[in-house]
């Protein structure tokens, strides 16, 4: 063979090799990005589980407080009382704001003009 085709043939099958090259590089350096994007989203959704499991945490707590209060007797009343609106020996009940007027309703309208009174 010539020297001149020896050379070519040489540089095209480095420029092949670098390319096959390459081309394994980018396959890799896109399977690492993957990966890193799954751990990412990964972390962010532990993240929320964790921040959910603490909020869940001190709602448990508080209900339990709330069930203690409640299932001690002393405790039950005053809110049993506030809720049903009961009164107990020594309390009353005081309202700050008056109850609403009454409104005509609507069969009372024809007996008020009958009157000749609006």
């Amino acid at each position: 063979m010539k020297p001149v085709v020896r050379r070519t043939l040489r540089l095209a099958g480095r420029i092949a090799l670098l390319g096959a090259f390459a081309c394994v590089l980018a396959v890799v350096a896109l399977q690492f990005e993957g990966i890193i994007a799954k751990n990412i989203a990964v972390a962010r959704e532990v993240a929320v589980s964790a921040a959910e499991n603490r909020a869940l945490a001190e709602r448990e707590k508080l209900q339990l407080r709330t069930i203690r209060r409640l299932s001690d007797p002393s405790g039950a009343i005053p809110e049993i009382h506030d809720k049903l609106r009961l009164v107990g020996p020594h309390e009353e009940i005081i309202y700050v704001r008056g109850a609403p007027a009454p409104t005509a309703a609507p069969d009372d309208w024809g007996a008020s003009n009958e009157d000749g009174r609006f």
